[in-house]
């Protein structure tokens, strides 16, 4: 489970950092798949493969968007967060300095995958090269050390 002192430090230093945009994204697995959704065409960064993520609304932690946003974008029940996976930031479509948070997620049941924001989805194989971007890349890099140790 994921220590609330934990989500506390990383929003603060967030704050620190003059990062105006928090985002949560989920690696959520099942039988070895991870689930990636792709944006739509004429979205920012349209095209790509990407985790379930979304911001963190003002007032919420991180905890109950990354719940929420796993549930919006793909209709799966979020049962726990089980581990933080590391953060990258990035500038926004609209010009924000941007950090997400990656956490490794368990839901109730692997589907059915109900998408409300993009145009497709996979459950790609963890072990093959994913059509992702560098910083998401290494969320899996991380999330596949986390799973051999």
């Amino acid at each position: 489970m994921i220590d609330s002192a934990l989500l506390e430090r990383l929003t603060e230093e967030a704050a620190a950092d003059d990062v105006v945009q928090l985002v949560v994204g989920a690696v959520v697995e099942s039988d070895e798949k991870v689930l990636l959704l792709k944006r739509p065409a004429d979205d920012f960064m349209g095209g790509i493969f990407e985790l379930p993520s979304g911001k963190v609304e003002r007032g919420e932690d991180l905890k109950t968007a990354l719940t929420r946003e796993v549930e919006e974008e793909t209709g799966l029940q979020v049962a726990a967060a089980t581990a933080y996976l590391g953060s990258f930031d990035y500038t926004s479509g609209s010009g924000k300095k941007s950090r997400q948070f990656n956490f490794v997620v368990a839901v109730d049941t692997p589907g059915p995958v109900v998408l409300q924001e993009h145009d497709e989805f996979q459950w790609a194989p963890i072990e093959e090269e994913l059509p992702v971007t560098d910083a998401v890349k290494k969320v899996f890099e991380a999330y596949r050390e986390l799973q051999a140790n």
